[in-house]
């Protein structure tokens, strides 16, 4: 899905369009830097794995923002499938807005882009995991519709773990 808002339009992007890869390496390694994104350059030799990466993977998404030439954003997303809903979704890996374009609703729109998507594969529904210390990007999710995730007869909330391999 391709939509434009303004001068600003969002597409799914192409990893094998020069343009589009470039854009989306430099945009997460903007966001890398950033304190919400590490505070750290990502590697040369990392970087330059990403788009092969990700055209490998066969479930990634890819949505830019771009005004006219200019990249302003991007989101990194993996299809994903709900056992227990019997039914596809989308897990937002990453959501990146280049610090001049902040506060023009560039991630609503990339978000919106996402979910647009997944409604039209009939997904059951999208994941995301965001800093507790991220008070912009919460307030957006909110905005949107997301919560916290919360599971289970007592309620309890569930934890993002993770094991480094």
């Amino acid at each position: 899905m391709n939509t434009t808002m303004k001068s600003v339009s969002i597409v799914r992007a192409d990893l094998g369009n020069p343009a589009h890869a470039d854009a989306i390496v430099n945009l997460i390694d903007e966001y890398a830097r950033d304190p919400m994104g590490g505070g750290a350059a990502i590697p040369p030799a990392t970087l330059s794995r990403i788009i092969p990466g990700l055209r490998a993977h066969p479930a990634c998404l890819v949505w830019l923002a771009f005004d006219g030439e200019q990249p302003l954003g991007v989101t990194i997303c993996f299809l994903g499938y709900s056992t227990f809903q019997a039914a596809p979704l989308i897990n937002i890996h990453d959501v990146a807005v280049t610090t001049a374009a902040r506060g023009r609703g560039i991630g609503r729109m990339l978000m919106n882009a996402v979910e647009a998507h997944a409604r039209s594969i009939g997904c059951c529904k999208l994941t995301l995991e965001v800093r507790a210390d991220n008070h912009v990007a919460r307030g957006l999710y909110r905005d949107l519709g997301y919560s916290e995730v919360r599971q289970g007869p007592a309620n309890a909330m569930m934890d993002f773990w993770r094991k480094p391999l």
